[in-house]
């Protein structure tokens, strides 16, 4: 996290819990008394970590590793006490969480060790304490207030590096999924070439018919792996979208015009004229009504109907797309829109997550529902424009 940005947070959880520069006194008077037991709470603290294995497995080092973390320990509480709670406190603070992530250590057990040194302090205020008792419980409450800043930066350092490691999981599991997809479509057409290849190349007598054939398919293999290839640099490089006020009705003729329907399917479309504009990016929006279209004919091959009709509320637009097809079964249904999943002899199984991917960025949201037997509906829903009349053109920043 950016040093700054961590500042700034610490000084929103004080705000928070009503942390005032006269805690900070209070915390400060408390030095005098606690000093001369700061041995006795780190003692305390590794003595009680022996009994527990989940917390002691960590400390790997034996001894010296343990003299080493009580020193560790030891300046950790003075800090605490110190009163100086600047950027380099709260860096140290979250390092000292980062750590605890790194060795392994339970968040559950972070936080009882600190509820144990938050007790032994209070234990030693309580019979050491040379002031009033009104004068101890607000310091006390001070101490409180800065110990559960203490967890509150543990655990989000704690978080940050979960956060971190789920996106790294999540990246890994991508690129193998990226990886078996190019695998799979692209080993056919490979697999069509080498046989064409050592055909051409072992074959004794070659008709020239025979030559010509296998040439031609080669390039059709060739063409079909840089299709492969085509589809997968614009998934990847799927530009950021420009958001201007469109009528939806426009893109939707215009992507009926180029996917023309073959002669066994009935199209209707069914938009309201006073269906408002939509704020997305035009170009983009019609690959989403492509792809849409194209899968809604190859999923009635015997024939039926296409039905587009729109809805507005609530400041959206939203455009469903129904075919009359044989549906989508369940266990298919909840991976449609994943990168290469598809269940087409033909095709890579992308159009749906580019048009997923499209209508995220553009601010939508797109929804499968089906029943088999009964077709399909996809429904896109984007923003209306209506609230943002006079907002000619918005670039929705970088990708």
């Amino acid at each position: 996290m950016d040093p700054q940005e961590l500042l700034q947070k610490y000084r929103d959880l004080q705000a928070y819990v009503g942390w005032t520069p006269s805690d900070a006194g209070r915390v400060r008077s408390t030095v005098a008394v606690l000093e001369p037991h700061l041995p006795e709470i780190v003692d305390d603290f590794y003595a009680e970590i022996e009994k527990h294995p989940q917390a002691r497995k960590v400390i790997s080092g034996g001894a010296e590793q343990i003299v080493r973390l009580k020193g560790t320990l030891t300046t950790w509480l003075r800090q605490l006490l110190g009163g100086d709670y600047d950027l380099e406190y709260v860096l140290r603070r979250w390092q000292v969480g980062y750590r605890h992530v790194e060795i392994g250590l339970d968040q559950v057990f972070a936080n009882v060790a600190l509820a144990r040194i938050r007790l032994h302090i209070a234990g030693i205020l309580r019979t050491r304490w040379p002031g009033d008792q009104a004068e101890l419980a607000a310091t006390r409450d001070s101490l409180d207030k800065l110990l559960d800043l203490e967890m509150a930066l543990i655990n989000g350092a704690y978080q940050a590096e979960f956060a971190a490691r789920q996106q790294r999981v999540e990246r890994l599991v991508a690129i193998g999924q990226v990886a078996g997809g190019i695998a799979h479509e692209l080993r056919n057409p490979l697999n069509v070439i080498k046989t064409s290849v050592y055909y051409l190349t072992n074959a004794r007598s070659v008709s020239p018919e025979k030559t010509k054939e296998h040439l031609e398919r080669i390039e059709k293999q060739v063409t079909t792996a840089d299709s492969v290839i085509t589809a997968l640099s614009n998934y990847a490089r799927l530009p950021s979208p420009t958001l201007r006020p469109f009528p939806l009705e426009q893109v939707v003729r215009e992507a009926l015009e180029a996917v023309e329907p073959p002669d066994n399917i009935q199209v209707q479309v069914d938009l309201p004229p006073a269906l408002p504009p939509v704020l997305a990016d035009l170009d983009q929006v019609q690959i989403v009504f492509l792809n849409l279209f194209r899968n809604a004919y190859e999923a009635m091959p015997q024939g039926g109907a296409l039905r587009i009709s729109a809805t507005d509320g609530d400041g959206h637009v939203e455009v469903a797309v129904t075919d009359t097809g044989d549906g989508i079964p369940p266990e298919v249904l909840k991976r449609i829109m994943e990168p290469f999943h598809s269940t087409k002899s033909r095709g890579i199984g992308l159009g749906l997550a580019i048009s997923r991917s499209i209508v995220d960025r553009n601010q939508g949201t797109l929804k499968a529902f089906s029943e088999p037997g009964r077709g399909a509906t996809f429904k896109l829903r984007l923003k209306s424009a209506d609230r943002v009349p006079e907002q000619k053109e918005v670039n929705s920043g970088p990708s």
